[in-house]
């Protein structure tokens, strides 16, 4: 069920027939996880977890909230900012494996990652800043990323097949053919 904070959030400005007004850029400092690993995450009505890649070499979570509040919706509408909840780094824009937590995940708001309303709903977008058409992600990236993924699906009890690349969602080559998905949903424990 989707909480009612998520419910409003989604539909509140089609409602009052204004446009929503975007945040601000993220300010946030680079986050670093605590030193025996754990985030403190808010509770949430979470069911997938969703990767892509940022398509591009180098990339930062303040790059891509810039980029994304130039996008509108299919009704025209402006995005908030920044699609995704989490941003890894690759060394270009953001250090090589920084996990970054956005203002949707702040605010557990809604993504408009998916490309599909249900997903962008209940599935949490966590963006590699790489092109993984081309490169491998790296090790760093892999090793955040599967720190991420576990912790996550284990506090929302999101099973491997609820860890997703965006290509299940939607026509597209995302997270790229060079990315593991499946060592990603390996690393999450059976139930």
């Amino acid at each position: 069920m989707i909480s009612s904070r998520t419910a409003r959030a989604l539909f509140s400005d089609r409602a009052s027939g204004s446009p929503p007004v975007p945040d601000p850029a993220p300010a946030a400092p680079a986050q670093v996880p605590p030193a025996d690993g754990s985030w403190q995450l808010p509770d949430g009505a979470w069911k997938y977890l969703v990767i892509h890649h940022s398509g591009t070499s180098a990339g930062s979570v303040q790059a891509i909230h810039r980029e994304h509040q130039q996008r509108r919706d299919a009704d025209g509408n402006p995005w908030l900012g920044i699609a995704y909840h989490f941003v890894i780094g690759n060394g270009s824009g953001m250090a090589d494996g920084q996990v970054q937590a956005t203002f949707r995940w702040d605010q557990q708001l809604h993504g408009a990652h998916a490309g599909n309303a249900l997903i962008n709903a209940r599935g949490i977008g966590i963006c590699l800043i790489g092109d993984f058409e081309k490169t491998a992600p790296s090790v760093r990236q892999l090793d955040a990323l599967r720190k991420l993924v576990v912790q996550l699906a284990g506090r929302y009890q999101i099973s491997r097949r609820q860890v997703i690349g965006h290509s299940s969602v939607r026509s597209t080559r995302c997270p790229g053919r060079l990315f593991p998905l499946r060592k990603i949903q390996e690393a999450v424990p059976q139930a």
